[in-house]
């Protein structure tokens, strides 16, 4: 009597553990998409300040973003794929609809053998941009990193491949088409693109902000940007912000050195120089910067030419600087 061969329990639980990995990846990007969406502060460790140092570095670098779209957008729908392609073979009767049930778990490996192959290298990149370039460090990316290749292992561990040449083959080609896009998405990063001056695009931040300050601005006012500096003022409008906040620093940079002193400017760090943080609650600021004109408040970075138009600004618009693409 032949003795059936037990199924080893890392291809029982595999596609549970999957599921569960790309369920807290998901999760992870989705806090930090919210949170660029709304321009709020991310904790970067127990206990740290948010959005402090070199994690709000990363999380706002050049490349955060792909197509102008927060980059952790995009792992929000690769963690939610994998979620799906993980979970969906078994909510189905095998009793019921075994056929079915075959089906889609043949298909949904091949997709997760994709995805995970995709997903490791991508991250394998990020994590040697994060060493070479921005030479910083990222909890959230190391443990997305860390998600990727834990994906990946459990995929090729987790069924019982019938043809590894296939699966070598597949992998192979993922390997070559997402290392060829990953270095055309981000082609203008890595040549440098055109310079802040040619481009009138405001230099990013490239260290850590230091209290009570933060980061020197570095762009000089022209006559609009003073002009509508001036007319804010007169007018009453605010800006909230916080020294360490890297949004904050994009809309001083807007205006320019000149210009922004003449801003009425509320520091809501106790850390930062004049602090008002009394004056930021009463206000309802809830992220950083938020503007206040004419009895409304707006948050997040605005454009020169959204804040005349705002305040009713009549002067010249022939406003210098313009944000990175998002």
């Amino acid at each position: 009597m032949t003795r059936r061969r037990s199924t080893p329990w890392i291809q029982r639980w595999s596609r549970p553990i999957i599921g569960a990995i790309a369920v807290l990846g998901a999760v992870l990007t989705a806090y930090l998409t919210v949170q660029s969406f709304t321009g709020q502060p991310v904790g970067c460790a127990p206990g740290a300040e948010p959005a402090s140092g070199a994690c709000s570095n990363v999380l706002t670098s050049e490349y955060a973003t792909v197509f102008g779209l927060p980059l952790s957008l995009f792992g929000f729908l690769a963690y939610s794929a994998m979620t799906v392609f993980a979970l969906t073979p078994l909510v189905i009767n095998r009793d019921t609809n075994k056929k079915l049930r075959n089906q889609i778990e043949e298909w949904s490996w091949l997709f997760l053998l994709i995805g995970s192959t995709a997903m490791t290298v991508f991250s394998g990149y990020l994590m040697y941009i994060l060493a070479t370039e921005l030479q910083q460090s990222c909890p959230y990316c190391i443990g997305s990193a860390i998600f990727s290749i834990s994906l990946l292992s459990l995929t090729l561990l987790g069924k019982e491949w019938d043809d590894l040449g296939q699966v070598l083959f597949i992998g192979a080609i993922v390997i070559l088409v997402t290392f060829v896009g990953t270095l055309g998405v981000y082609a203008d990063v890595n040549t440098g693109g055109a310079s802040a001056e040619e481009s009138n695009v405001i230099p990013v931040a490239d260290s850590s902000p230091q209290p009570p300050d933060g980061w020197e601005t570095t762009t000089t006012s022209g006559d609009a940007e003073i002009a509508l500096a001036e007319h804010l003022t007169e007018i009453g409008a605010k800006n909230y912000g916080a020294f360490w906040c890297p949004h904050c620093y994009e809309q001083k940079q807007l205006f320019g050195e000149t210009a922004f002193d003449k801003i009425n400017y509320i520091e809501c760090d106790p850390r930062g120089r004049d602090p008002q943080p009394e004056t930021c609650q009463e206000a309802g600021v809830e992220s950083y910067p938020s503007w206040e004109i004419n009895g409304e408040m707006y948050r997040g970075t605005q454009t020169l030419e959204e804040l005349a138009e705002l305040s009713d600004y009549e002067g010249s618009t022939d406003f210098k600087y313009e944000l990175p693409s998002r």
